[in-house]
């Protein structure tokens, strides 16, 4: 059990840092935020699809009373990464990046409402503490208010699809739950654009690069990380989970000095921030691995 959770937490972290080049991968494809998350999460669909196909047929099952829950996760899954993509067309990369820290936080208030399981102090300190760190890193720019309240709303999202899954998973295979969650979101996409017809074929072209940033965004990114990020939910929780995405941030500016060479954002605000993230989500790995180990003591 506990060589399950350490390859988790392994494997998770390497999760986070192709999350975080998913970041850089969303500057660099021109489309807007809608058309973006629906070739993701259609491309992303399509490649599990084929997999199941030649592979894994009886991963297309799913049970009949899981279906409410795989379509809400859908839902949340497409407006997240929508919100996502947006406050990074509109306030950058680390502005966003560093409002998805307070994830942590905010799972740890909202989890115990939707669980029903008590508030946990530590949890709220350590999430706090990480946000304070993250917010150190890129010196938020409070005039950007617009972006800051759509990188928040994503935040919280992401938390409540975090809390969402680790339930789900208990039930169903992570990959059939993957494959379903992104169907139902780029269904949702395409409705939108439909119903509300704010966008015609030409912001659905690619120019350039385009397409091999979107495969790269779709198939690694999402099919390969989206599922990978909800089989480890078996063996870490909502919280842990939260916090390791802390060090998305930190992983996403490494990666975009070493693709664009970005050395103005080495400040030393961003060494102290690091230094606190670290410091918090090591903290909470040793608590939680002590306390664990009292309990099975006792």
């Amino acid at each position: 059990m506990q060589n399950d959770r350490s390859r988790s937490l392994i494997l998770y972290h390497f999760v986070v840092v192709i999350f975080g080049f998913s970041s850089v991968l969303g500057a660099l494809i021109s489309l807007d935020a809608i058309p973006l998350v629906i070739y993701r999460m259609g491309l992303a669909a399509l490649g599990l699809a084929f997999f199941f196909a030649v592979y894994k047929p009886n991963y297309f099952h799913l049970s009949r009373d899981m279906w409410g829950k795989v379509v809400l996760g859908g839902i949340i899954i497409a407006v997240h990464w929508v919100t996502f993509f947006h406050a990074i067309k509109v306030a950058g990369v680390s502005l966003t990046l560093s409002m998805m820290a307070t994830g942590a936080f905010i799972t740890a208030m909202l989890e115990p409402l939707l669980t029903q399981r008590k508030i946990l102090i530590y949890e709220i300190l350590f999430g706090g503490i990480t946000a304070v760190g993250v917010g150190l890193i890129f010196n938020a720019e409070f005039e950007q208010f617009y972006g800051i309240l759509v990188a928040l709303l994503s935040a919280f999202l992401s938390a409540l699809f975090t809390i969402l899954n680790n339930q789900m998973v208990k039930k169903a295979l992570p990959i059939t739950l993957s494959f379903y969650e992104l169907l139902v979101g780029t269904v949702v996409g395409v409705f939108y654009v439909l119903i509300f017809g704010n966008y015609t074929w030409n912001n659905f072209q690619f120019s350039g690069y385009d397409w091999i940033w979107m495969l790269a965004l779709a198939w690694i990114c999402t099919s390969y990380a989206f599922n990978i990020s909800i089989k480890v939910m078996k063996h870490l929780s909502s919280f842990t989970i939260m916090m390791i995405i802390n060090l998305e941030p930190i992983y996403g500016i490494l990666l975009s000095l070493a693709i664009w060479n970005e050395r103005e954002y080495m400040s030393p605000s961003f060494y102290l921030g690091f230094f606190i993230v670290l410091g918090s989500i090591l903290i909470n790995g040793i608590y939680k691995h002590k306390k664990e180990g009292l309990k099975k003591r006792i």
